[in-house]
């Protein structure tokens, strides 16, 4: 059963492996190394799916400084068809629709070969600044030039712990085409089940079948990254803050932390019988964590019900 027919039925469990594109300075070289060494882990993982991000700056949503700079990458689209086309399984294409102009949007929906490519629209990471498109000119654009092409959003545990409504934010998201989410980078587990049991209520109460959720988890191997986790937003609890910075090994911590999470929100999501699934992925490039993110791929893919 291939991911589209996953997500469709919501009958099997999926994994999926998630890449941040290289830099847009990186040499024609360099590149197309990151690819072939890409493609290797991808075989390795065998994954239902490949994951790549459109990388915003974010600054206006976190004046703090930056752990790691922003540094403009690789588009998604042409890393997929330019070092990737060898990879065979369907790829779900991010795509941060703030950055593009209308006219641009339309024609790369109008083209995506839908029988291959999946996409997940982000709106911008503030309301203050939407940018050229906004997420829902974004959603009409799609529904009117290319409505065959099966869309995701993101969805937030830790805004639903602030706000309480991001169960809401996803019907509405439904509503508009979704037809599976992806979450912010898991660690606080509580925050994802509150969501998860609000999100199934509301479903049950208005007779509408849950869609799949796909949980992103990212192990952390330095103080650095965990700076960084923080920064984008994620909702590490202290007691796991200190685990890690007191740890005389932040990755292996991290990595157990990660994988018992992963088997916390299954057994749930199945309990609650919401349709499920796994996003690994590496939020730094160094080889040591991006090496421990396979390591975790290949752990929860034989927990999976695929």
């Amino acid at each position: 059963m291939d991911l589209a027919r996953m997500i469709s039925t919501g009958e099997r469990e999926f994994l999926l492996f998630a890449i941040t594109p290289p830099r847009a300075s990186t040499s024609p070289e360099r590149m197309a190394a990151i690819g072939e060494a890409t493609l290797s882990r991808l075989r390795s993982v065998d994954p239902d799916g490949v994951v790549l991000y459109d990388i915003a700056d974010e600054n206006d949503r976190n004046p703090d400084e930056r752990p790691f700079p922003f540094l403009p990458t690789v588009d998604p689209a042409d890393f997929l068809a330019d070092q990737l086309s060898a990879w065979q399984k369907p790829a779900i294409v991010y795509r941060s629709v703030g950055k593009y102009a209308e006219p641009d949007l339309e024609t790369w929906l109008a083209t995506q070969p839908t029988d291959r490519i999946l996409s997940v629209l982000v709106g911008s990471s503030s309301s203050r600044n939407i940018g050229q498109t906004s997420l829902r000119s974004a959603y009409a654009m799609r529904e009117t030039v290319r409505p065959e092409l099966i869309i995701g959003g993101v969805v937030i545990p830790e805004r639903h712990q602030a706000r309480g409504d991001e169960h809401l934010r996803m019907l509405e998201k439904q509503s508009a085409g979704c037809s599976f989410f992806v979450s912010q980078v898991l660690y606080d587990v509580n925050a994802a089940k509150n969501l998860v049991s609000d999100y199934r209520d509301v479903c049950e109460a208005r007779a509408i079948r849950p869609r799949p959720i796909a949980f992103t988890l990212s192990v952390c191997g330095s103080i650095k990254t965990l700076e960084f986790l923080t920064w984008l937003g994620v909702q590490v609890p202290n007691w796991i803050q200190r685990d890690l910075t007191r740890s005389e090994d932040t990755l292996a911590a991290s990595y157990e932390h990660v994988r018992a999470a992963a088997f916390d929100m299954l057994t749930y999501c199945r309990r609650l019988e919401v349709p499920v699934g796994l996003n690994v992925e590496s939020v730094s490039t160094r080889r040591v964590e991006i090496e421990a993110a396979v390591r975790l791929a290949d752990e929860v893919k034989a927990a999976l019900r695929r």
